[in-house]
């Protein structure tokens, strides 16, 4: 069970899976997510919570004050009891992201809403321009904490 880490700061243990793997298991002192009404950040001792996530980037703090970045297709998102679980369609490490491959998803789906007749084919090629748009927001996320790290 969470409760106080070794500080004596309240925890909260994540969970991380997707249908494939387990991504992450530990301490975190935050997470936030892409929640389907919006943007949420959990923080130890939230209340129970439950929510549909879509596709966005899931951001943790853990108590080592490393921040992890994790892209997320959607999926579910529970919170009790101090420990939060996320279980994911699809869930991409940040390095695992191929931006070459997001940045063909984004033109072919931006070319299909602009050329397809079928209202089918355009509800697909949305879902597939908002999966490729977090994917680079989640790269380009990456590249801002990389280049802060480089000034200092």
């Amino acid at each position: 069970m969470p409760g106080l880490n070794p500080e004596g700061r309240p925890r909260m243990q994540v969970d991380i899976a997707d249908a494939d793997q387990q991504i992450y298991s530990g301490y975190c002192a935050s997470l936030t997510a892409p929640a389907a009404f919006g943007e949420v950040c959990i923080l130890p001792r939230h209340a129970p919570f439950l929510s549909k996530l879509v596709p966005g980037e899931i951001r943790l703090q853990t108590e080592q004050d490393e921040r992890l970045l994790y892209y997320v297709s959607g999926g579910y998102l529970e919170v009790k009891n101090s420990i939060v679980t996320v279980l994911a369609d699809c869930m991409l490490r940040s390095e695992e992201i191929d931006r070459e491959a997001a940045l063909v998803a984004k033109a072919d789906a931006e070319r299909t809403l602009k050329t397809s007749p079928l209202d089918h084919d355009r509800d697909l090629a949305k879902l597939e321009l908002v999966k490729a748009i977090a994917q680079l927001r989640v790269l380009e996320h990456i590249d801002a904490i990389q280049l802060r790290k480089h000034r200092r």
